[in-house]
């Protein structure tokens, strides 16, 4: 007998650049996402965070599991440049990831260069 539907959690295996984003979310890998994404080693995931969410350290928990492959991790912060709070940027910086935060758009373009130069960057990227 059938169980029905069967929900996952949104999670794309593998790196991929951003071929656009706004009207509240992401294309990547001739796939749309709608709501901001963490683009990490293992893939790229949903992140459930919305512009002016406090940037918590439990909602980076998944970029520091995976501290040991991120060099870089730039932060798209929504339109504006928000400041990383001082708990979040030292707890990135013990697990040796040096962050940048900056708008979502300069993020996404910087992300792409960087991933092209196969450098060990992640991105946290709030949808505009």
């Amino acid at each position: 007998m059938a169980k029905g539907i069967e929900m996952r959690e949104a999670h794309f295996p593998g790196r991929a650049p951003i071929d656009a984003y706004g009207n509240g979310g992401f294309r990547f890998a001739d796939m749309s996402h709608r709501g901001s994404v963490l683009m990490l080693p293992s893939g790229t995931y949903a992140w459930d965070i919305s512009e002016g969410d406090p940037l918590a350290i439990g909602k980076f928990k998944r970029v520091l599991d995976e501290a040991r492959e991120i060099e870089v991790l730039l932060v798209g912060t929504g339109r504006e440049i928000r400041p990383l709070p001082a708990d979040l940027k030292a707890a990135l910086k013990a697990a040796s990831i040096f962050s940048d935060p900056m708008n979502t758009g300069a993020a996404v373009r910087t992300y792409n260069v960087m991933l092209a130069e196969s450098r060990a960057v992640a991105a946290a990227l709030i949808a505009v």
